[in-house]
């Protein structure tokens, strides 16, 4: 270790204190990456600090010394955002753990960033409430990192994305200085709300430290249909007769493909003996026994139009659960053949007609790889995964998925949608930006991180170069 990082290192001990800062190799291979496989990390450091003022001064000593931070939560991202591969410090916030305030009038809670989001949902839960954002990382995410990728999930198409519920924040900026945004505050007419700059900055403008997130009041026993659909689009159909209807809290889709590896990986049930090339996953509030009446009443129009071929719909929550595992631990279950992700977005309008170009066009140009679709159609939002054959080496598999990325978002383009839905830019698809944003766009990016991050120190090489 040369005597500068070496001195810096003292610096970052005294400042945290020993057992805080990690420089073995194990520590640094596991702290240094996400759940992105292609990057090989390689950070100087790792640093879990304990308060506000532990990072501050964290950022000032990096600043002074001139080296780059990456901040670390869950790592569960699938773009690159938290990978540290260029002797960056690692900035671990798995101490900032505490929820520290709570008012239930105010229906406010405040929290530090490393609160994970499942720890969030239950005390939600133990205080008749509910935090909304859910998806399936919810077990070890931690809530800094889903603000910082403005993370989606499975019930946007009821409650929106994180943004959503964020009333205020406190961040450390670039220069070590903090800034308190909004305070909880539900109208505040004074002009920029810079809370919306850092929601899905991805750390490169500064570190969030504290949040101030809504709750709501919980769903009335919520009711989960699977239908099983022949064709793709007529998924968008089935969308139209039930949004029309009933208080959807989500609208899934995936494929019997993906459905089959969860099934053999879990040792699950297939939900019902139709076989289908697609199925969709609708839960609604059963409020009453016309809303259930309702659904059984547009499952049979359903059927006679031919968009289902077949369906069940849970009579427990444990059933409703185990419905729902069909479609959460797809991701879980593909992860083994380090698939090549594409988390696509385009208006729920504009579904049908990108779904059917899109799946044309892989299916031609990956006619030896297993393509597998799912996702929150309901809000536009798809997932396009390419499993990796075993004896393929995974730079070049990444390779061949690089290129009909570039097909594939062509297509994102023209339908005027977004290459990134909900992971976020990262380094994985930092290059293929200019599709959803324009070259005015980006430079306007580029000027707002040098206010916030005048050095550059602040997670770079993510989402934009400087």
């Amino acid at each position: 270790m040369e005597s500068s990082t070496a001195e810096l290192v003292v610096q970052l001990v005294d400042t945290v204190g020993p057992e805080w800062v990690k420089t073995d190799e194990e520590d640094l291979q596991h702290y240094g990456r996400d759940w992105t496989s292609i990057f090989q990390p390689d950070p100087l450091a790792i640093v879990f600090p304990s308060s506000i003022e532990e990072v501050q001064q964290v950022v000032k000593l990096a600043r002074e010394n001139q080296v780059a931070l990456v901040p670390s939560g869950g790592r569960t991202g699938l773009s690159g955002g938290a990978v540290a591969k260029h002797q960056e410090i690692v900035v671990a916030f798995d101490r900032m753990n505490k929820i520290l305030d709570f008012d239930s009038v105010d229906r406010q809670v405040v929290c530090q960033p490393g609160v994970i989001t499942e720890q969030l949902q239950q005390f939600a839960a133990e205080n008749d409430l509910f935090y909304p954002v859910d998806f399936a990382s919810s077990g070890s995410s931690q809530l800094g990192g889903n603000v910082a990728t403005n993370a989606g999930g499975i019930k946007v198409i009821r409650y929106g994305m994180t943004r959503n519920w964020i009333e205020g924040m406190k961040v450390v900026t670039g220069t070590g200085e903090l800034l308190d945004f909004n305070r909880g505050l539900a109208k505040n007419a004074t002009g920029y709300d810079f809370r919306h700059l850092f929601i899905g900055s991805e750390g490169t403008l500064g570190f969030i430290v504290e949040l101030t997130l809504a709750l709501c009041s919980r769903p009335q026993d919520p009711a989960v249909l699977l239908l099983g659909v022949e064709q793709m689009t007529d998924t968008m159909e089935v969308l139209k007769a039930f949004q029309n209807k009933l208080q959807l809290t989500a609208f899934e889709f995936f494929s019997d493909k993906a459905m089959a590896h969860v099934i053999a990986e879990k040792n699950l049930q297939r939900p019902f003996e139709t076989e289908s090339a697609f199925y969709a996953l609708i839960e609604f509030e059963n409020m009453s026994e016309q809303d259930l009446e309702t659904a059984m009443e547009l499952f049979e129009h359903c059927l006679e139009q031919g968009w289902i071929v077949d369906g069940t719909i849970s009579q427990s929550s444990s059933q409703a659960q185990n419905l729902w595992r069909l479609r959460e631990d797809i991701s879980e279950t593909i992860a083994k053949f380090s698939p090549y992700k594409n988390d696509i977005s385009v208006k729920v309008s504009r579904i049908p007609a990108f779904l059917e170009e899109a799946d044309g066009l892989v299916t031609e140009a990956y006619p030896d790889f297993e393509i597998i679709w799912f996702g929150h159609i309901g809000d536009g939002n798809v997932h396009l995964n390419i499993l990796k054959p075993t004896d393929l080496e995974i730079e070049k598999f990444y390779e061949r998925c690089s290129n009909v990325s570039e097909w594939v978002f062509d297509l994102v383009e023209k339908h005027g949608g977004s290459i990134s839905a909900e992971h976020g830019i990262g380094m994985l698809k930092k290059p293929f930006l200019r599709y959803s944003r324009s070259e005015g766009e980006i430079e306007l990016m580029k000027a707002v991180k040098r206010v916030f991050d005048p050095e550059n120190i602040m997670n770079p090489g993510k989402l934009i170069d400087m």
